[in-house]
C-alpha cells in the first residue's frame, strides 16, 4: 500500500512540475506570438507598425501554439488544463481559417493558375491581418511561393489528423482539393521560393527551388486520402492526390539536392524539408548529405547563413534598392548574416532522428545567442550581422568577428520552433504527437515489393492460340468481368471531375496524362471495379506504340519502374497487360519475344523486379484499391456520373470500330498478296509495291503523270549533311539525284527513268484520280505530300471524289496512309505521315520536363552559321509549344520533327533509369546527336550519308532507341562479338534489293547484340591508357579517336568537375576566350564555382563551336590549362587566355614533328595540302590518342607553356 501511495505522489509531483513548465511556455507563447493575433481575422501581424501577414510566417508561428495545446491535453488532470488546451486549439483554428478565407477570396486565381502557371495568377504571399484582403498588387511582390501554400496544406493535414476541426463545409473541401492541383506540378514551376527573391540577385527572376518542391511533396503525401472532416466525414470530404505527382516531386527533389536552385549551391531552408516539418525524403543518405552540405558551407558562430553571398541586411548592402548588381555579389561573401532560426531546425532534426549529441551541441550554441528581455524570457533574434567597422577583418579571417543582432526580436518563426524544441526536450510532448501522420517514418526500411501482373488476351482466338501453340493459359478481357479494363486516358477523364464546383467557378483537375503508378491500382466507382492499362499500350496515342518490340520493352521497363518507385503506397501494385491481335500476329521474331516475356513473368522475376503472375480476381485482396468517391457526390454528382458512364460506353464502341477497321484492312491486304504466298506484313508491303509497279508499266501515260510528283516526300528532307564532318576514310557519295527511301521497294528507283512532267500543270482532279486508282503506299505518300504542300489539312475533297475515299478532308486521307503504314511497319512513311498530321506524343512535355529538371538543357536543330539555327529549351513547356519549337528548328523536314520527338522521349527514359549515361553533359544537342547516329550507320554499313539517313528513318522506334543507347554509352556499332568487322565488301556488288535486305538484317542484329550489353559512357579524357596494350587496343585503330572526339563533342560531354575547375582557373587570369566568346574574371565575383549558372555560361561558350571534334579538342586544352593553373604557382596572368590559339599551336607542333618523322600527315597538311577537316586542324591530329609521347595532350601542353611563356619541364609528359 505504501508503495502504491508513493507512486501516486510521484505522478502528482510530475504533473505539478509539468503544469508549471506548461504555464511558463504558455506565458512565452502569449507574449511573443498570440499577442500579435488579430481578434477578427485570426492572422498574425508581422509587427506593430504593419498589418501585413505572411502565410508562411503565420503557419510556422502557430505551430508552437498547437504544440502547447497538445502538451496541455496530454498532461491535463484538471478542468484548467483541458480548458487551456481547448483555448489554444481555437487560436490555431482561428488562424488557419483566417488564411483559408484570405485564399478563398482569390479563388479565381487558383482556377486560372491551374492552367497557366503564370506568376501573375498566383495566390498572394501576404494579406492584411485586419481584413484578410491583399496588401500589394500582383506585380509588386514575388507572390508565387509554392512552399508557403504547401506548408499551409501540410499543417492542415497534420492538425486535422490530430483531431482539430478546421474545414467546415464541402465547398471548403473542394477549395482545398483545388489547392492540391495548385501545388501538384511544383516540380516544373519556377517560383520565388522561401526568401521571396527567386534568383539570388533579386531581380524578380523565379527559379525552380528544391525547398518548394520538397514542401509540396510533403503536403501531397499528407493530404492523400485524408478526410478533412475527420471521423465525422464521408466520401465527399476526402482529398485525392495522384501518386504520380508525388513521384515526380520526389524524383526532381532527389536530383536537385543538395542544390537549392540554379543560383544557389545549397540553402539552409532545405532543413525544413529533410526534417521537421516536411520529412520529404525517404533516403537517409541524401538527408545526411544535404545536412552536411549545409553545415559545411553555411554554419557560423551565430547560426547558419541562408545561402552563399546572401546580401540581406549586411553592412555592404545598399538599402535604397531591393536588387543587387551581379558584380557586387562577391562583396557579400563571408559576411552573410547568420540566422539562429536554423539552429532551431537542427535541434528538432536531432530530436526526430534521435541524435542526442547533435541536440546537445546545437542547443548549447543556440542558448548562447538568445536574447533575454526584461522578464528574463529568452527570445530568438532574426539574425546576426557583422558591424560595418569589422567587415574588413571578417574578410581576412572569416567567422572571427563578433556580430550584433538585427531585425525582429523575437523572430516569431524562429521563436515558435524554439518553443517546440523546448517542449520536446522537456518531454512535455513526443515527436509522434507533432506528426500524427507518421511521416517521419518514411526513411524506415521497407519489405521487398512484389508486383502483381495479369496477362489478358484481347479475345478468345488469341487465348486459344496461346494455349495450343505455347501452352500458356490466360484469361480474356471478358473473362475478368465484372472487372472492367480501360486505357489510361479514361482514368484521366474521370479525374477531370475531381474538385469540380460550378458555384465556386472551379472546373476540376486539368486533363493530363496518367502515370504508371496510377494505372497500377484498382479502382472502385459506384459498386463497379476498374483496372487501367498503361499509356504506352494505347496504340491510338502515338505511332511508337505500334512497334510491338518497343511496347514489350516498355512493359518490362514499366514493371521495373513500379518496383523501384512504389513508395509509401498501401497495397501491392497490379499491372494489366493485354495481348491484342496486333501484338500476337507480329513478326515471328517479335512473337517469340512476347512468349519469352510471358515466361519470364512465370519465373517470378523480370528486369530485376520480383513479380507474381496470376488472375486479376485473385489480386483484389492484396492490390492497392482506390475509391473514386468524388463521382456521384455533391451538387453536380448525378450529372457527372451520367457523363462518366456515357464516356465509358463510347470508349467500348470506339475500340470495337477501330479493331474492325484494322481487321478489314489486314484482310484486304492478305487477299491482295495471298496469291504470292506472303505470310507477313513486311513482305506483303514489298509485293504490293511490285504489283503496283507492274500496273504502272502497263500504263505509260499514268506513269508520266506520277513521275511528276514521285519522291516529293523524300525531297522534303532537310538533312543531306553536306556540311557534316566526315570520317577520315570517306565513302563515295551517291548521286544527289537519288530521291527514294533506301529501305522501301527498291524497284521504285525505276520510276525515275520516266521523264518527269511538272506537277504544277496537274489539276486537283488529276491528282485525286491518280490517288484513287493507286494501290502503292509509296505513290500515295508522294501525291498526298504534294497536296499537303499546296493545300491545307482541312482542304475539302471535291464532292465528285468523296465516294471513293474514307473521309472528306486531306487530313483524313493522310490519316488513312498513316494507319496503313503503321500496320505494314513502314517506319519512314509512318514518321512522314505523322509529321504531315502534326502528331505529338502526350509524353513529350514530361520527357522535356524530365531532362530539364535534371539540370539538362535541350537544343533542337542543326548548328550552322545562321543565327538561331539551334533552338534551346531551358524550362518546361506545354506540348504545343514544344512542338512549335521543333517545327521551327527543322523548318519543313517533317520526318526529323518526329525523330526529334522520339529522341526526347528515349533520353527521358534513359536519364530516369541510367543517369550515368548523362554524366558530364549539360546541354543535349539533338541535331548533333542525329548526325552522330547517321555517321555511325554510314561507317557500319559502308554507305553514303543519304543512304544512312534512309536507314535511320526506317528503323523501328525500338531500334532507334537501341541505337541512341549505344551512342550515349560509347559502345561502337559494328564492334560486337558477332560482327567484329564492317559489312562485307561483297555486299556492294549485289543488286539494290538484296543489298537493302542484308543491310537491314545486319543492322538489326547489330542493334540487338549491342543493346544486350549495358555500358557506362566512355569519356575521352577520363579513360586513358599509356601501356602498350592500350596503344594496340581497338580504340587506337585508324579513325577511332576522331570518332570518339566527334561522339563526345556531339554529346557535349565534359570531364566531371570541369566547370568548377574552369572557375578556379578564371580566378588566376583576366579571362578565357573560347571561339570568340570571352569569359571574364568578373564572373567569379558574380557566381560561385558550384553554381549551375556559371556552368551554363561555359557551356554557352563551347556551344558556339559547330564542329564536335574541334569542340572536344578545346575541352582537352581547357583541362590542361586548369591542371596547370592548379599545380603551377607562377600561373597568374594579367591577360586573356585564348584557347583556340593553344589548339592551333599544338596542331603546328604536330605537323612540324610529322615532317621530321615522315608521318601520315606528310600526305596532307604537313606539306601544305589542307585536309577537308574542321577549323583547319589536320585530320591526323584529330585522330591522335590523348596519351603518350605522341598524344594530343603532349602537343597541347607544349603549346600551352609556349603561349603562356612558362618554362616547360622536359621530364613532364601530361597524360
Amino acid at each position: 500500500m505504501s508503495r502504491r501511495n508513493s507512486l501516486s505522489r510521484a505522478k502528482v509531483r510530475v504533473r505539478r512540475d509539468s503544469g508549471t513548465k506548461l504555464d511558463y511556455y504558455n506565458k512565452i507563447v502569449n507574449k511573443t506570438i498570440l499577442a500579435h493575433q488579430n481578434p477578427v481575422s485570426g492572422l498574425l501581424a508581422a509587427s506593430t507598425e504593419s498589418d501585413h501577414s505572411w502565410i508562411r510566417d503565420d503557419v510556422y508561428s502557430i505551430l508552437a501554439v498547437w504544440a502547447l495545446a497538445l502538451a496541455y491535453k496530454k498532461h491535463a488532470d484538471k478542468d484548467y488544463g483541458r480548458a487551456k488546451a481547448y483555448e489554444l486549439e481555437q487560436s490555431v483554428v482561428k488562424l488557419m481559417r483566417g488564411l483559408l478565407q484570405a485564399m478563398m477570396l482569390q479563388i479565381k486565381k487558383v482556377e486560372k493558375f491551374k492552367y497557366t502557371y503564370d506568376p501573375r495568377d498566383s495566390l498572394h504571399a501576404k494579406y492584411s491581418s485586419k481584413t484578410c484582403a491583399t496588401v500589394v498588387g500582383d506585380f509588386e511582390w514575388g507572390h508565387l511561393q509554392i512552399d508557403a501554400v504547401s506548408l499551409y496544406l501540410l499543417c492542415l493535414a497534420e492538425m486535422t489528423a490530430s483531431g482539430l476541426q478546421i474545414i467546415y463545409t464541402l465547398d471548403e473541401v473542394l477549395f482545398i482539393q483545388n489547392l492540391v492541383f495548385y501545388i501538384e506540378n511544383s516540380y516544373q514551376i519556377p517560383d520565388y521560393g522561401i526568401w521571396e527573391r527567386g534568383d539570388k540577385t533579386n531581380h524578380g527572376l523565379p527559379e525552380l527551388n528544391a525547398s518548394s518542391i520538397g514542401m509540396a511533396k510533403a503536403a501531397l503525401q499528407a493530404l492523400d486520402e485524408l478526410d478533412l472532416f475527420g471521423s465525422r466525414g464521408s466520401d465527399s470530404s476526402v482529398i485525392h492526390v495522384m501518386s504520380d505527382t508525388i513521384h515526380w516531386c520526389n524524383t526532381i527533389l532527389t536530383c536537385m539536392l543538395p542544390r537549392e536552385s540554379n543560383s544557389k549551391e545549397t540553402d539552409a531552408a532545405l532543413l525544413s524539408i529533410i526534417s521537421y516539418p516536411g520529412f520529404a525524403l525517404d533516403d537517409m543518405e541524401l538527408v545526411n548529405l544535404t545536412r552536411q552540405e549545409i553545415l559545411s558551407k553555411l554554419q557560423g558562430r551565430y547560426g547558419c547563413c541562408r545561402f552563399i553571398r546572401d546580401g540581406y541586411k549586411t553592412a555592404r548592402e545598399d538599402p535604397r534598392r531591393l536588387h543587387y548588381e551581379p558584380w557586387e555579389l562577391k562583396i557579400f561573401e563571408n559576411i552573410e548574416c547568420q540566422w539562429p532560426l536554423f539552429w532551431c531546425y537542427l535541434v528538432l532534426d536531432g530530436i526526430f532522428y534521435n541524435d542526442p549529441e547533435q541536440v546537445e551541441v546545437i542547443s548549447t550554441n543556440l542558448e548562447d545567442v538568445l536574447i533575454k528581455d526584461e522578464e528574463s524570457i529568452k527570445l530568438v533574434p532574426e539574425l546576426y550581422a557583422v558591424p560595418a567597422y569589422k567587415v574588413e577583418e571578417e574578410y581576412k579571417n572569416p567567422k572571427s568577428q563578433d556580430r550584433v543582432p538585427l531585425g525582429k526580436v523575437p523572430h516569431m518563426w524562429g521563436q515558435s520552433l524554439y518553443i517546440i524544441s523546448k517542449l520536446l526536450r522537456d518531454n512535455l510532448i513526443a515527436p509522434g504527437e507533432l506528426d500524427p501522420l507518421n511521416r517521419r517514418l518514411a526513411i524506415q526500411p521497407k519489405p521487398d515489393l512484389v508486383v502483381q501482373v495479369t496477362v489478358l488476351a484481347e479475345n478468345e482466338e488469341i487465348q486459344l492460340k496461346l494455349a495450343n501453340d505455347h501452352n500458356i493459359n490466360v484469361q480474356t478481357v471478358s473473362d475478368v468481368a465484372p472487372i472492367q479494363i480501360y486505357p489510361a486516358k479514361v482514368l484521366a477523364y474521370i479525374y477531370s471531375f475531381l474538385g469540380k464546383n460550378e458555384r465556386l467557378g472551379l472546373t476540376g483537375r486539368p486533363v493530363t496524362d496518367i502515370g504508371f503508378l496510377a494505372t497500377s491500382k484498382l479502382y472502385t466507382m459506384k459498386g463497379q471495379l476498374f483496372a487501367f492499362t498503361a499509356s504506352f499500350m494505347d496504340h491510338k496515342s502515338f505511332y511508337m506504340a505500334s512497334d510491338i518490340d518497343f511496347t514489350l520493352d516498355s512493359f518490362r521497363t514499366y514493371v521495373s519502374f513500379i518496383e523501384r518507385n512504389w513508395n509509401n503506397i498501401p497495397g501491392r501494385p497490379t499491372v494489366v497487360f493485354v495481348i491484342t491481335k496486333e501484338i500476337y500476329e507480329a513478326h515471328e521474331n517479335l512473337n517469340s519475344q512476347l512468349i519469352s516475356t510471358i515466361k519470364k513473368l512465370y519465373s517470378g522475376y523480370i528486369n530485376g523486379a520480383r513479380v507474381q503472375l496470376g488472375r486479376l480476381e485473385d489480386f483484389i485482396k492484396t492490390a492497392c484499391l482506390t475509391s473514386l468517391t468524388f463521382i456521384g457526390t455533391g451538387e453536380e454528382g448525378v450529372e457527372n456520373e451520367k457523363q462518366v458512364f456515357k464516356y465509358l460506353e463510347e470508349q467500348n464502341t470506339s475500340f470495337s470500330k477501330t479493331s474492325d477497321l484494322i481487321n478489314k484492312y489486314k484482310a484486304s491486304l492478305s487477299k491482295e498478296t495471298g496469291k504470292l504466298g506472303v505470310n507477313n506484313l513486311s513482305t506483303a508491303s514489298l509485293n504490293a509495291s511490285q504489283v503496283s509497279l507492274a500496273s504502272i508499266n502497263k500504263n505509260q501515260n499514268r506513269a508520266k503523270k506520277l513521275g511528276a510528283i514521285m519522291g516529293i516526300a523524300k525531297r522534303s528532307r532537310s538533312i543531306h549533311y553536306t556540311e557534316c564532318p566526315r570520317i577520315i576514310e570517306k565513302a563515295a557519295k551517291i548521286p544527289s539525284t537519288l530521291k527514294v527511301p533506301l529501305l522501301d521497294d527498291t524497284n521504285d528507283r525505276q520510276r525515275y527513268i520516266v521523264q518527269n512532267v511538272t506537277y504544277q500543270k496537274m489539276n486537283d482532279d488529276d491528282l485525286l484520280n491518280l490517288l484513287r486508282d493507286n494501290k502503292s503506299l509509296h505513290d500515295e505518300a508522294d501525291i498526298l505530300h504534294y497536296l499537303y504542300e499546296t493545300k491545307n489539312l482541312d482542304w475539302e475533297i471535291p464532292a465528285i471524289h468523296k465516294n471513293f475515299f474514307q473521309g472528306s478532308r486531306l487530313r483524313d486521307l493522310i490519316g488513312n496512309v498513316y494507319e496503313k503504314a503503321s500496320i505494314r511497319k513502314m517506319w519512314w512513311l509512318v514518321r512522314h505521315s505523322a509529321g504531315m498530321l502534326d502528331l505529338t506524343s502526350d509524353e513529350l512535355p514530361k520527357a522535356v520536363l524530365t531532362l530539364i529538371v535534371r539540370q539538362k538543357q535541350i537544343s533542337i536543330g542543326l548548328p550552322s552559321t545562321r543565327l538561331n539555327s539551334e533552338i534551346s529549351i531551358k524550362s518546361p513547356l506545354p506540348k504545343d509549344q514544344i512542338y512549335q519549337l521543333i517545327k521551327q528548328a527543322w523548318e519543313k523536314d517533317i520526318s526529323m520533327m518526329m525523330v526529334t520527338q522520339e529522341l526526347l522521349i528515349y533520353m527521358s527514359l534513359f536519364i530516369a533509369t541510367e543517369p550515368q549515361l548523362f554524366e558530364g553533359m549539360i546541354r543535349l544537342r539533338l541535331g548533333l546527336i542525329i548526325q552522330v547516329m547517321i555517321g555511325e550507320l554510314e561507317r557500319t554499313l559502308s554507305c553514303s550519308v543519304e543512304e544512312a539517313t534512309d536507314h535511320l528513318l526506317n528503323l523501328s522506334p525500338y531500334e532507334m532507341k537501341t541505337l541512341l543507347h549505344m551512342i550515349l554509352s560509347g559502345k561502337e556499332l559494328g564492334a560486337t562479338s558477332i560482327y567484329s568487322s564492317r559489312m562485307p565488301s561483297s555486299v556492294s556488288n549485289l543488286d539494290d534489293q538484296k543489298k537493302a535486305e542484308i543491310e537491314r538484317r545486319y543492322l538489326r542484329d547489330e542493334l540487338k547484340q549491342g543493346y544486350s550489353v549495358r555500358n557506362k559512357p566512355i569519356l575521352l579524357i577520363s579513360e586513358e591508357k599509356d601501356d602498350e596494350e592500350g596503344a594496340n587496343s581497338d580504340l587506337d585503330k585508324h579513325g577511332q579517336w576522331i570518332r570518339r572526339r566527334r561522339l563526345d563533342g556531339s554529346l557535349n560531354r565534359v570531364p566531371i568537375g570541369f566547370y568548377s575547375k574552369v572557375w578556379m582557373a578564371l580566378e588566376k587570369c583576366q579571362g578565357i576566350q573560347i571561339y570568340g566568346y570571352v569569359l571574364n574574371q568578373s564572373l567569379t565575383r558574380e557566381m560561385t564555382k558550384e553554381e549551375l549558372k556559371f556552368a551554363l555560361l561555359v557551356e554557352e561558350a563551347l556551344n558556339g563551336i559547330t564542329e564536335p571534334e574541334y569542340r572536344q579538342l578545346i575541352v582537352e586544352a581547357c583541362m590542361l590549362m586548369v591542371m596547370l593553373a592548379q599545380n603551377e604557382p607562377r600561373f597568374f596572368l594579367n591577360e586573356i587566355i585564348i584557347i583556340d590559339n593553344i589548339v592551333n599551336r599544338a596542331n603546328e607542333l604536330f605537323l612540324q614533328e610529322q615532317v621530321k618523322s615522315d608521318g601520315d600527315a606528310t600526305l596532307c597538311c604537313a606539306i601544305g595540302k589542307r585536309c577537308p577537316s574542321a577549323r583547319g586542324i589536320c585530320e591526323h591530329f584529330y585522330d591522335l590518342a590523348p596519351s603518350g609521347r605522341y598524344g594530343s595532350m603532349n602537343y597541347l601542353f607544349k603549346a600551352l607553356t609556349q603561349l603562356l611563356r612558362i618554362q616547360e619541364n622536359p621530364d613532364c609528359i601530361v597524360c
